[in-house]
C-alpha cells in the first residue's frame, strides 16, 4: 500500500557540495529569470508529510527552483484538500491536491482550479486494507457491516474501498460503517478494537504491519483502481492567468524533480526524513507510488469517470480544459 506513502529525505554532504559548486550558475540563472520577467520569484507551495509530493523538496535540494529564478517555500497541510480555499485566496500559489478533490471542487464550483503538472500515480501496495493480526476477518467478504476507516468521507479512500466491496459482491457505499481517521490515528484504533479494519497508504501501511503485526486482506488499487492517478499539482486559473512565466518556472522544475524521484527511489528515501515522520530504516523497505513526467488528459480523465460511476460526480465532467500544457 502506498498515499498516502513513502516519505524519507535526507539531504547529505555530497548534495550540500553539489549545490555549492553549483553557485555560480544558480546566481547566473536567478538573474536571467529575473531578467526574463518572472511575475514573481517567491511562492508558496502546500503539501502533506507523504512521499508523493517528494519531488519539492528534492527541486529545492537539487537547485531546480533556484535555477529558474525562484524561491518555493512549502506549507505542510493536513491534508490536501485542505489547501483548496488557501488556492482560491491567493494566500497560496501551488499545492498538491487529490484529484478526487479538484474533481469534486470543479464540479460544485468550491474553486476554479488549474491542473499544472502531474504528481503521483497509484502502484500495488499502496492503499491497502489492513486488519488486527487475530481478527476473524478474513476476506473482505467479511467485512460487511463492519467499521472501516478512510481518511475522510467523500475521498480517494471512499472511492477506493468502495470500489474494492464492489467487486467482493458488497455495496460500495453502505456495505460497511465508515469511521472517518486520519491516518496517523488509525492503526491506535484498530488495535483498541475501535474499528475493525483501517486503510492505510505508506508509512503507516508499513508501520502498522511491523509494529503491530497488522494483516492485509486487500490491495484497493487493482481492478479499476490499478495505476490509478492520485494527486497533482494545482493552482487557481486567476494564478495561471495572472502569473504565467512564474508557473512555467515552477513546471520546469518540478519536471526535473519528478523525472529524479521516477529513476531514483533512494533521492526520494533521501528527503523523506525531513519534512516527515518516516524514519530512514521504514523509508528503505516502504512502497512508493509512481511519480509520472508528463501531463496527460486521457489518464486523469479515469478519475472523474470513476467518480461519476459511484455517484462522487453527478454528471460527466471533461478534465481535459482543467489541464495546462507543460512547457517544451
Amino acid at each position: 500500500m502506498r498515499s498516502l506513502r513513502g516519505r524519507t529525505f535526507i539531504v547529505g554532504a555530497l548534495a550540500t557540495l553539489a549545490l555549492a559548486a553549483c553557485g555560480n550558475s544558480n546566481t547566473d540563472s536567478t538573474s536571467s529569470a529575473n531578467a526574463g520577467g518572472l511575475e514573481k520569484t517567491e511562492i508558496a507551495v502546500a503539501v502533506s508529510a507523504i512521499a508523493d509530493h517528494s519531488a519539492v523538496y528534492i527541486a529545492q535540494e537539487r537547485g531546480f527552483f533556484k535555477e529558474e529564478g525562484l524561491t518555493v517555500k512549502p506549507e505542510i497541510t493536513p491534508s490536501t484538500v485542505a489547501a483548496l480555499p488557501k488556492l482560491s485566496n491567493g494566500s497560496l500559489d501551488v499545492a498538491a491536491v487529490a484529484y478526487f478533490g479538484v474533481m469534486s471542487a470543479t464540479e460544485t464550483k468550491v474553486a476554479d482550479l488549474r491542473i499544472i503538472a502531474d504528481a503521483y500515480q497509484a502502484k500495488q501496495d499502496i492503499f491497502d486494507l489492513v486488519v488486527k493480526k487475530d481478527s476473524k476477518i478474513q476476506s473482505v467478504k467479511d467485512l460487511q457491516g463492519k467499521r472501516v476507516s478512510i481518511a475522510s468521507l467523500n475521498s480517494i479512500g471512499q472511492l477506493a474501498v468502495g470500489a474494492t466491496l464492489k467487486t467482493a459482491g458488497l455495496d460500495p457505499k453502505t456495505g460497511v460503517q465508515w469511521a472517518p481517521l486520519a491516518f496517523p490515528e488509525a492503526p491506535a484504533a484498530l488495535a483498541s478494537g475501535n474499528i475493525d479494519a483501517a486503510w492505510l497508504t505508506e508509512p503507516f501501511l508499513t508501520n502498522v504491519q511491523r509494529e503491530a503485526g497488522a494483516r492485509k486482506i486487500a490491495d484497493t488499487m487493482t481492478g479499476s483502481m490499478a495505476d490509478f492517478p492520485i494527486a497533482g499539482w494545482v493552482s487557481s486559473a486567476d494564478w495561471v492567468k495572472k502569473y504565467p512565466k512564474t508557473m512555467a518556472a515552477f513546471q520546469r522544475a518540478i519536471l526535473k524533480a519528478q523525472q529524479v524521484a521516477a529513476s531514483d527511489r533512494k533521492a526520494v528515501e533521501k528527503v523523506l526524513p525531513n519534512y516527515t515522520q518516516i524514519k530512514p530504516d521504514v523509508a528503505a523497505v516502504m512502497n512508493l507510488g509512481v511519480f509520472p513526467t508528463s501531463l496527460s488528459a486521457t489518464r486523469i480523465q479515469r478519475v472523474a469517470d470513476l467518480m461519476q460511476e459511484f455517484g462522487y460526480l453527478k454528471g460527466k465532467l471533461d478534465v481535459a480544459p482543467l489541464l495546462v500544457p507543460l512547457p517544451q
